[in-house]
């Protein structure tokens, strides 16, 4: 007759042991905590500092470090920056130039992503999405010399001009984008409107592009983005000083008005403005279109 161990029937009774909780995913999750609050000081500090000093006057500017809060509130700077700059009409001319950009970079790079990855099989299409690929190496001081002097030959040294070597420049970035999302489209959904009589240019349209809008939202605020910024570009191309962007135009205050920074960072918060709005109203598409582009 064989007898169990005392300590092995003990052991039966108590059930199993419980394991204790790893450590490491809250560790990490701590870290990671830390590491994303550092990365915000980088945004955040400069914002708080450019916001504190728009708001003082004159002498409480290059008074101090610049961090200390202004009171009272001094809204002169921003009249001051309106007139200086010309605020209106630049503004005016940044939205022209970034609309024709985005609109540009929405229909051009969602024809060709489309055309490249449903003939992906075919040479022709696949050389030409790595040739838009290596695109993407060749910075704009590189070519800034011959398209200076193309777009004079052309009379497009105005704003018309700038807008669309901003959608030829966006257009590697977009399709790069636009292809890697349309490979997570079903072709059954194409298939299905092609036996109902739907043309590529419908399937496109009806099927195809409601579905983009996601990463539609993505390109757009990163082609938004890369015009309203840009400096070189509009100052090289652009003739007529008077139809220059708010970037260009707000070199004054490296200039003339170089101790105006009260002044100077007004204006810096003036264009800001739309970019921040654009991006809030947009991130959730923007974070959509790029989760989902990454995966497939």
């Amino acid at each position: 007759m064989v007898t169990a161990d005392p300590a092995t029937v003990a052991a039966a009774s108590r059930g199993p042991r419980r394991r204790t909780p790893s450590q490491g995913p809250r560790t990490r999750g701590w870290g990671l905590t830390a590491l994303l609050a550092l990365a915000s000081l980088t945004v955040l500090v400069p914002l708080y500092f450019a916001v504190v000093m728009a708001f003082k006057t004159p002498e409480q500017a290059v008074a101090g470090t610049g961090f200390a809060l202004p009171w009272p509130l001094n809204w002169a700077s921003f009249a001051d920056a309106w007139t200086l700059t010309g605020f209106p009409r630049a503004f005016a001319v940044s939205v022209l130039v970034s609309a024709v950009s985005v609109a540009g970079c929405l229909l051009l790079a969602s024809w060709a992503s489309y055309a490249i990855v449903r003939n992906w099989d075919r040479r022709l299409f696949r050389y030409s999405y790595f040739y838009l690929l290596a695109a993407m190496f060749i910075p704009f001081p590189v070519v800034a010399l011959p398209q200076v002097k193309l777009t004079a030959l052309l009379s497009l040294d105005n704003p018309a001009g700038v807008a669309l070597l901003h959608v030829m420049f966006q257009l590697s970035f977009s399709v790069l984008l636009y292809s890697a999302f349309l490979r997570s489209i079903p072709l059954e959904l194409e298939e299905s409107a092609r036996m109902d009589g739907a043309s590529t240019w419908q399937v496109f349209w009806r099927v195809v592009f409601p579905l983009l809008a996601p990463m539609n939202a993505t390109v757009g605020i990163f082609a938004f983005l890369a015009s309203w910024n840009d400096f070189m570009m509009p100052s090289l191309i652009t003739a007529d000083q008077s139809l220059q962007t708010i970037p260009v135009v707000q070199k004054i205050f490296q200039l003339a008005f170089s101790t105006d920074y009260n002044v100077a960072f007004a204006s810096y918060l003036m264009a800001m403005a739309p970019t921040i709005v654009v991006y809030v109203l947009a991130q959730r598409w923007v974070m959509s279109g790029v989760t989902r582009g990454a995966i497939k």
